[in-house]
């Protein structure tokens, strides 16, 4: 009988049973039932691999060909350039052939939010002498992605595309891309005596940086140590210096750069490397590694000046080639009312207030646009727009709005005395001074706190609440200037007669910012309020710019009694010989804190033309004497 047909019985005589292989002319048979349990076996042990991938930990899965933390080992080094990036892999099919099977595994990972890198790679299994499956891991190739050196490392790398520009209202940047140089220290080649060396040249504390290093050598710590950002100029200025150091790096970054470093920086805000905070907060946006604002407008707009970040995948064996890349959206610029001579007018006046805080706002008259905003020293709050302040005598300006809807005449004479008492309380002029029996356009030209004490007697409780904000003091506009922090002033209601008098002339529980007081200067000027704008786009909602108009007669008169204060009030000596046209004005000096005598702090607001402003001394002896110069100063900058 021929061997073909000894096969054919053989086959036909073993019901139920399959040739699974033969050698030396012998044969072997595994029942059907066998045959679906191996491959069961083969895919199990398939899936339990492709979900300790998933779980980033393949230490617990049975390899041929290497042990399991050589295989650990390897997923480690090729993987940690993926950072935590979340990775889901499958089986998608899996053939087995005798003691062997073969297939094929979907591999996902998140590399970022919405940023998927999928791929398929080959799955080798083979069967053990215990009947176990094992994962093949040949030794020479990566199992981790396809067409990866064995040694090769991933690496997934944020991308960012151009940030949007800050614009001012003519177009012109008022932040745009600029290069910096960040000054480093690189603890394995840097010394004690080289990094003493560069603590004078960047003038740092003696010993500070030292420390650092100190503490980086004490751990075996790599990492580069930030010392300090450079713009151009500086940083070529001082290269020399720094070239001869050794252990210094300073590559060059390209970040947003205003005119110069303290060109409106409490406003325009900080950018630079986020911090765990922020990365926190992002809910995926940010990364360690990233660069983002940090405050001010920088910060709350991060996102639209930022735009969207990308992703890119590479191997460390050939970089050049992104095995995964998705774009980044470029930022979208933001236009500012903003007017850069104006801004650099009141930074430049605001210098002469040295170290004490100021700030100065200006607003154009026409539109109720936000000039200027602008505090020094520049490292600190923008309290131009946050700070919450007594306005003091400033307010008298809302105050005599109402009187003067009361159907008050300028040319009534209200005694000016030295001192009068309220519900018990004492109230005086500033220095002692008394007028006497004056017209009131007299007592307001030099700003009698008694005469306006006597006329708060008059009034209703609500009286210079609603004054107020007619001339947007308490307006609510702040919730519409898209700052986040704004305050545009507090006048509360009075409750009875002592705070109906502390109110009249901006103490007790007033409170006001400097740019609320330059609203409310502007509103005088146009004789209408309009809600304040500072951000032309994107569009914030919510304002409402339609002029509230003023009282016609009312508002005329108050703009000739805010002429008195310069011409022959309190602001005539600083305001003499100011040139550009007529000022007008109000001086105010606000008492706070619990000293004997208390503190006071300076203001003075006004207008000239078509720009009305408003200035604060955080410390000074009085409007006139501190603010008003200042604003002097800065109107003189304007014509510059």
């Amino acid at each position: 009988m021929s061997a073909m047909s000894r096969r054919i019985i053989i086959v036909s005589v073993v019901a139920g049973l399959v040739v699974v292989g033969g050698a030396a002319g012998g044969f072997a048979f595994v029942s059907h039932g066998e045959q679906v349990r191996l491959d069961k076996d083969a895919r199990t042990a398939a899936d339990q691999f492709a979900a300790a991938w998933s779980h980033r930990d393949v230490l617990k899965v049975g390899y041929a060909g290497r042990t399991a933390s050589q295989v650990a080992a390897s997923f480690k080094s090729t993987t940690a350039g993926l950072g935590g990036a979340p990775v889901k892999v499958a089986v998608t099919s899996l053939t087995r052939d005798g003691d062997k099977a073969n297939g094929k595994l979907s591999v996902a990972w998140t590399v970022a939010e919405g940023s998927t890198w999928a791929y398929t790679v080959p799955i080798s299994l083979q069967r053990n002498d215990i009947e176990l499956w094992d994962i093949v891991a040949k030794e020479g190739a990566s199992m981790w992605a396809p067409g990866l050196g064995a040694k090769a490392k991933l690496v997934a790398a944020r991308t960012w595309g151009k940030r949007g520009d800050v614009l001012g209202r003519d177009g012109s940047p008022l932040v745009s891309d600029g290069t910096v140089y960040d000054v480093a220290i690189d603890p394995a080649r840097a010394t004690i005596e080289s990094i003493a060396e560069l603590e004078k040249v960047v003038e740092e504390p003696p010993g500070k940086l030292v420390t650092k290093l100190s503490a980086a050598k004490a751990s075996g710590s790599k990492a580069p140590i930030f010392v300090i950002a450079y713009r151009e100029d500086p940083f070529r200025a001082l290269k020399p210096q720094l070239d001869a150091i050794v252990g210094v790096n300073y590559p060059p970054r390209v970040q947003p750069l205003a005119p110069t470093s303290d060109w409106a920086r409490p406003l325009l805000g900080s950018y630079g490397p986020v911090t765990a905070e922020a990365i926190t907060k992002g809910k995926g946006r940010y990364v360690a590694g990233d660069y983002a604002g940090l405050s001010g407008l920088q910060g709350q707009y991060d996102a639209e000046l930022g735009g969207t970040p990308g992703v890119k995948v590479t191997a460390s064996d050939k970089p050049e080639a992104p095995l995964f890349e998705k774009a980044a959206t470029a930022g979208a610029p933001m236009t500012l009312t903003l007017d850069p001579k104006t801004q650099t007018a009141a930074e430049s006046a605001l210098a002469g207030s040295g170290k004490v805080h100021s700030s100065l706002v200006a607003v154009d008259v026409k539109t109720g646009e936000l000039l200027a905003v602008a505090d020094a020293p520049t490292g600190g709050s923008n309290l131009a727009l946050q700070g919450r302040y007594q306005p003091g005598s400033t307010l008298k300006v809302a105050t005599t709005y109402a009187l003067l809807n009361k159907d008050l005449s300028p040319s009534k004479m209200v005694p000016c005395p030295k001192s009068v008492v309220v519900d018990g309380r004492t109230v005086v002029n500033y220095e002692g001074e008394s007028l006497g029996p004056v017209p009131f356009s007299v007592d307001f030209a030099h700003s009698c706190n008694t005469a306006f004490t006597k006329l708060a007697a008059t009034m209703g409780d609500s009286d210079v609440h609603d004054a107020a904000a007619a001339l947007g003091v308490g307006a609510g506009w702040d919730k519409h200037l898209g700052i986040a922090g704004t305050f545009g002033g507090s006048v509360p209601v009075a409750n009875g007669g002592t705070d109906r008098a502390a109110t009249a002339f901006g103490q007790g529980r007033t409170e006001a910012s400097p740019a609320s007081l330059a609203v409310m200067a502007a509103s005088v000027a146009r004789g209408s309020y309009i809600e304040p704008a500072l951000i032309r786009s994107p569009a914030v909602p919510g304002a409402d710019r339609t002029p509230k108009l003023l009282d016609a007669k009312v508002a005329g008169q108050l703009r000739d009694l805010m002429r008195l204060v310069v011409t022959k009030g309190t602001a005539t000596v600083p305001m003499r010989g100011v040139t550009g046209g007529p000022v007008y004005g109000k001086t105010g000096t606000a008492e706070h804190g619990t000293n004997t005598p208390p503190a006071t702090r300076a203001w003075f607001v006004g207008w000239q033309g078509d720009v009305a402003f408003a200035v604060l001394v955080d410390e000074g002896r009085s409007g006139a004497t501190v603010a008003a110069p200042l604003a002097k100063d800065f109107l003189e900058n304007l014509r510059r």
